[in-house]
């Protein structure tokens, strides 16, 4: 334990996350799976004594669940997504180039569809995202024609377009029926990682080679987390 502390302080609300967050660079969304978080447990795992922070509570200062969409409300220097391990995760805008260098390495979506290293499902989503500023999931699977049947192709194909950064969380929305009543959980809403950032951040990522920036994100983990094993490290920077 002891991530969950800045500068000595606990962490004890949303803008002490976000301070840790930026100084950091990169996080696991919950537990640390061997690299780092700036919260070091998840949500079925008691807060340290005396912290203040609880799961699923509602309240925006003091539940991490709730720190997700804030970030991306209120900011624009953080992304948070399934980046890691196929689970979520949060990256600075100061960082975010360098795992774009070696996630994509300039390759294009189209091309990389073309070679084979793209599913035929993440093609009918990024064809529906891109197509538009942004879409909430349900949309998603209505607009690329998605059936029921296809549910795990569909979560595992939107986690491949997120783990290879094409697209990102941008937020989320409230389901309305056809009476135009609010129902179920909030969908997430997604644009392409393009619209999120915008083209200054892909030309910093043209020119990062993909070497060093394995390097240079392997030694802000090695800052962290000087426990983290190298096989773990290099898949935590590949997204494979």
């Amino acid at each position: 334990m002891g991530i969950h502390w800045l500068g000595g302080i606990m962490i004890r609300c949303y803008d002490d996350f976000a301070a840790k967050l930026l100084e950091a660079g990169f996080s696991m969304g919950g537990s640390n799976d061997g690299i780092y978080s700036v919260l070091d447990w998840s949500w079925d795992v008691p807060p340290p004594d005396g912290s203040p922070i609880r799961w699923h509570t509602g309240d925006p200062e003091t539940d991490p669940w709730e720190w997700r969409m804030r970030v991306l409300n209120e900011r624009d220097d953080v992304a948070y997504a399934k980046l890691f391990f196929k689970k979520s995760g949060y990256i600075t805008k100061d960082w975010y180039p360098y795992f774009l260098a070696v996630r994509r390495r300039g390759i294009a979506f189209e091309d990389a569809y073309a070679d084979g290293t793209i599913s035929h499902f993440a093609k009918r989503i990024y064809d529906e995202v891109s197509a538009y500023d942004s879409l909430p999931a349900h949309d998603i699977k209505r607009l690329a024609r998605f059936t029921k049947e296809d549910k795990s192709g569909f979560d595992r194909a939107l986690t491949e377009l997120q783990m290879k950064m094409y697209i990102t969380l941008c937020g989320s929305q409230q389901k309305i029926s056809q009476k135009g009543e609010e129902y179920s959980w909030p969908s997430n809403v997604f644009c392409t990682t393009e619209r999120f950032f915008g083209g200054d951040m892909f030309e910093k990522a043209a020119g990062i080679n993909a070497e060093d920036a394995k390097a240079g994100i392997k030694e802000q983990v090695l800052k962290l987390n000087p426990s983290a094993q190298e096989k773990n490290i290099l898949k935590f920077i590949s997204g494979k």
